[in-house]
């Protein structure tokens, strides 16, 4: 992989953690059999040096994980308009790595840790949810090979 071009603009491993750590959505992108480029916006979570997220039982992303494991995931943040410089203020982070399905034990903790990011509130009622659900729902693990972050903070 590439060095990041704009060095004056790189973040620390930390801070691209961090960000992670926080950020409500990513957009993971596959490659398609016919090579085609594939990126879907979806709910995630970070796992010690992983990043965790759900998905049905069917679909493309799916399908493309099939033929070909490797992955980029991209999350955005901090995002303010900066018109009289004609450019934005941001945060970014992107993952590189591998994705591996995940079953049993490794897939409810994925879930639960999903419910405790995104519903805090209503844990009882999320694993109530997970228990029901679980059949229904796939998990996978996506390796953080290389993970690069940068920030325009102006």
């Amino acid at each position: 992989m590439k060095e990041l071009r704009r060095q004056d603009r790189a973040i620390t491993q930390e801070e691209a953690h961090a960000f992670l750590m926080k950020a409500e959505y990513g957009v993971l992108s596959t490659v398609t059999a016919d090579g085609k480029p594939y990126g879907v916006p979806l709910s995630f979570c970070v796992i010690d040096q992983h990043l965790f997220f759900h998905c049905a039982v069917e679909g493309q992303k799916l399908d493309n994980l099939e033929n070909n494991q490797s992955v980029s995931f991209c999350v955005v943040g901090n995002l303010e308009l900066l018109p009289e410089k004609f450019g934005t203020k941001y945060q970014s982070v992107v993952v590189a790595g591998e994705a591996e399905e995940i079953f049993a034990a490794d897939k409810q903790t994925a879930l639960e840790a999903l419910v405790h990011k995104y519903s805090p509130q209503f844990v009882d009622k999320g694993l109530k949810y997970i228990d029901a659900m679980t059949a229904k729902a796939r998990v996978f693990r996506i390796s953080m090979d290389t993970v690069t972050g940068k920030a325009r903070k102006l």
